[in-house]
């Protein structure tokens, strides 16, 4: 598999490239999942034998860029803005051009997959409502339990055919009272799914949040790609 980065618009892009690859998969990250991104791409290639371009983009503010609409600090002091929507239009209106005119995408012969870890995770999940671009999306640990989402996931639909989410089994063990939710959340996350006919799983890892979210967004692309 080939690898390089290159930067389209204002935002680094790490490419793994493969020979007639029939998934691109959609991963925004921070320095933390750069370092473990050539683990994450080898456990999917281990995971199944179906081809697949991985396209990563770095983001630099983790607070504002992922997240719909505004809401207060969680954790820390730094509240929480409204920048998906700009990260969403950047991923439709000048990535996805970018990698068809490069050749590494065609939507007639690929499938799109979004997906990523906690707050990527979130963004990916949100994104799925917006627009039919993607087939499938990998919410691993997302952060459902961000304030209004759940009020927003009952009453809208998801467009994607597919939806894998995933949580630590000690996520929801913590003593912050808003990400306490997050079981709960999740749990009415994928119900709600399935009553909408959509292809879900909910899968339970062992540990908390801060582990293997390498391994665990691989298992998560893997899923996607074996349904799809």
């Amino acid at each position: 598999m080939k690898k390089e980065t290159i930067l389209i618009a204002d935002k680094t892009c790490i490419i793994y490239k493969s020979e007639q690859p029939e998934y691109l998969l959609i991963q925004p990250i921070d320095e933390h999942d750069l370092e473990a991104l050539d683990n994450e791409v080898a456990v999917v290639q281990s995971l199944t034998n179906k081809s697949f371009t991985l396209v990563a983009f770095k983001i630099k503010d983790w607070q504002s860029e992922l997240t719909p609409w505004k809401a207060p600090a969680v954790f820390g002091k730094i509240p929480f803005g409204d920048g998906a929507v700009a990260t969403l239009s950047f991923i439709k209106d000048t990535l996805i051009p970018q990698l068809e005119q490069k050749q590494l995408f065609d939507k007639d012969k690929m499938q799109c997959v979004l997906g990523g870890y906690s707050l990527v995770g979130f963004f990916a999940l949100w994104s799925s409502y917006q627009t039919e671009l993607f087939n499938g999306i990998a919410a691993v640990s997302p952060s459902v339990w961000y304030p209004q989402w759940m009020e927003y996931a009952e009453i809208n639909k998801p467009l994607a055919t597919s939806v894998y989410l995933s949580l630590g089994d000690k996520e929801e063990k913590t003593k912050n009272p808003t990400m306490a939710q997050v079981g709960n959340c999740i749990r009415k996350q994928q119900e709600l799914l399935t009553a909408q006919g959509v292809n879900a799983i909910l899968e339970w890892n062992p540990g908390n949040h801060f582990q293997h979210s390498d391994e665990r967004t691989a298992k998560g692309f893997a899923w996607i790609i074996s349904q799809t």
